[in-house]
This record gives C-alpha cells, sequence and structure tokens, in this order.
C-alpha cells in the first residue's frame, strides 16, 4: 500500500506549479532548490506520475501535474483560510464589513444590531450601503445583502430577522376627514394617491390579497416620490393615500399621525432577510455581526416563526 502524499510535499508542489520555478518556489518555501528537487521526486515516486516537465531552462507542468494543481489549489487556499480564520480568534475582531442594504432595511439594523455590534467590536469598521436597486453583492464587493426575503437570490445563504413584512395603506385623520376611507382597493380609483418611483424608472403597482383574491393597481394621484420616507411624510401631511411598510409607518401610527386603510387586504409577507455567499468559511467579522443580529433578533422577536 502506497502512503499518501504529505502536506508539506503538496504544498512544494503548488509552489513549483504557482511559479513555473523551482528556485522561485524554493524561496518561497525557505529551502534550497536541491531539497525541493529531491521532494518533488519522492512526490511523484509516490503517486506513480510524472507532474513536473524540467529543462535547464523551463519548469512545465504534465497534464497529470496540471490536473492535481487545479484541484489542489482551492483546497490548500479553504486550508490557509481556515487557519487564519482560527488564527484571529487569539485577538478581537477587526477590518472592514461591507453590507448592502434597502433604506427600510437600514433602519431596521440601524435601531437595536449595529449599535450592538459597533459597542462590541470596535475594531471593526461597518460600512453600510443603503439603495433602492438591487445588486450583485459579488460583484460590487460586500460581504453581505439585506434585502426582504422575496429578493434574496436563490444560490446564496440567509438569516431572516425582524419577523414578518407587510405594507399598509395609509392617510393622515386630515385627509380621512375629507374623504371617505376606501372599503375595497378598487376605491382607489377614486383617491389621491401617493405615487411611487422604483430604482429602475417604473412606477410601482400596489398590491393587495384577501381571501385567495389578488389586486395590482397603478393608481394615479398628485405627487410621486421616490424614497419611501417622503411618503411617509406626504401622508402625515395630507397629500393623499400612501402604501409603505408597517415598519416605515410605525413611528406615525403610534402616534396617531397616520391611520391604515385596507388593512385586511394587505397580509404579511416574509420579511427582512440578510444574505451572503455560501462559501464554506464565513469571514470572521461578518460571523460576528450574524450572531449579534441574531442575538438582538431573538430579544425583540423572542416568540415570532422563522423561516
Amino acid at each position: 500500500m502506497k502512503l499518501q502524499p504529505s502536506f508539506t510535499e503538496l504544498s512544494a508542489f503548488a509552489a513549483i506549479a504557482r511559479h513555473s520555478s523551482f528556485r522561485a518556489a524554493a524561496d518561497e518555501l525557505g529551502m534550497s532548490p536541491s531539497t525541493l528537487s529531491h521532494m518533488m521526486r519522492a512526490l511523484e515516486e509516490r503517486l506513480g506520475l510524472r507532474l513536473v516537465n524540467r529543462t535547464t531552462r523551463s519548469v512545465a507542468l504534465t497534464e497529470a501535474g496540471d490536473r492535481l494543481f487545479r484541484n489542489l489549489a482551492p483546497v490548500l487556499h479553504d486550508l490557509d483560510r481556515a487557519l487564519t480564520d482560527v488564527g484571529t480568534l487569539r485577538d478581537q475582531p477587526s477590518g472592514r464589513l461591507r453590507i448592502n442594504a434597502s433604506e427600510e432595511a437600514g433602519y431596521l439594523l440601524m435601531a437595536r444590531a449595529v449599535p450592538t455590534f459597533l459597542e462590541r467590536y470596535p475594531e471593526i469598521h461597518l460600512d453600510v450601503v443603503t439603495e433602492g436597486a438591487f445588486v450583485d453583492i459579488v460583484a460590487e464587493g460586500f460581504d453581505a445583502g439585506v434585502r426582504l426575503g422575496e429578493a434574496v437570490p436563490q444560490d446564496m445563504v440567509a438569516v431572516s430577522f425582524a419577523g414578518e413584512g407587510r405594507f399598509l395603506a395609509v392617510a393622515s385623520p386630515a385627509y380621512l376627514k375629507r374623504n371617505s376611507a376606501p372599503r375595497a382597493p378598487a376605491d382607489l380609483t377614486r383617491h389621491c394617491c401617493i405615487c411611487f418611483r422604483l430604482p429602475s424608472g417604473k412606477m410601482y403597482r400596489w398590491e393587495f390579497a384577501r381571501h385567495g383574491e389578488e389586486f395590482k393597481l397603478e393608481v394615479q394621484g398628485a405627487i410621486t416620490l421616490d424614497h419611501i420616507g417622503l411618503m411617509v411624510a406626504a401622508a402625515i401631511k395630507g397629500l393623499g393615500i400612501a402604501y409603505v411598510s408597517a415598519a416605515t409607518a410605525k413611528v406615525a401610527l403610534a402616534a396617531g399621525e397616520l391611520v391604515p386603510v385596507l388593512a385586511d387586504w394587505t397580509p404579511p409577507f416574509p420579511g427582512h432577510h440578510l444574505y451572503y455567499p455560501s462559501h464554506r468559511l464565513v469571514p470572521v467579522a461578518l460571523r460576528a455581526f450574524i450572531d449579534v443580529l441574531r442575538e438582538v433578533d431573538r430579544q425583540d422577536y423572542p416568540t415570532d416563526r422563522r423561516t
């Protein structure tokens, strides 16, 4: 029975493959070229395959060597990350953590998770970018994203938080004093609505559902906005009925500045999720943020059912 190659031999081979040079690989590994040559001969004999063709002027991988290196490189990379990850446990996590989020998600994070995280990990710089348009977090260099569950790509790992989501049609008491409250979505055609323009430029269609019936309406009104916070402000001023998330309108609803209408036509749906690429190794700063997010979420939503 042949002995399996050692980690040292495989690392030495990978160094040769990366540099296409015995001398450069030997310098990286801190050994003499002759020692490296002897190690390579031992590896080839152990495998029963020639891995490297070498002349006085060049070094090239054989077909077997090329296949071994292509399979070996990601394994060695993961091992290096694993050792780095374990090593960081000796020290306070540090560095930069970049998160892309919708505006509403940014407010939810800022309520409890972000302050707790920064207090606990002062060496981490948190870079939160809020924007309406959905972006490819990997291509744009983000560690994680935060969106509604329905928008999270299928190939991502997702962590739900903040309970279920819900949209509400809301209006000020002054507006409803001048106009009778709508009883069904179709009644909105006779109301002044605060329109919302999506980042794509398209107008958002209001969505309603009840007892299996579903409606999508392109409403009309005197004003169009592209900022959820401004929609709430406009509704408080009595400029019309707005269709916004319950979380965004929460403070105004509690203060009596806004009143929900058609509440039985807006059922809850899966709420916000933090998501990140499905790598086997999660960056330490991101893992710390996820732990904090779950901790404060258990405190704020102790009996909520998770997706």
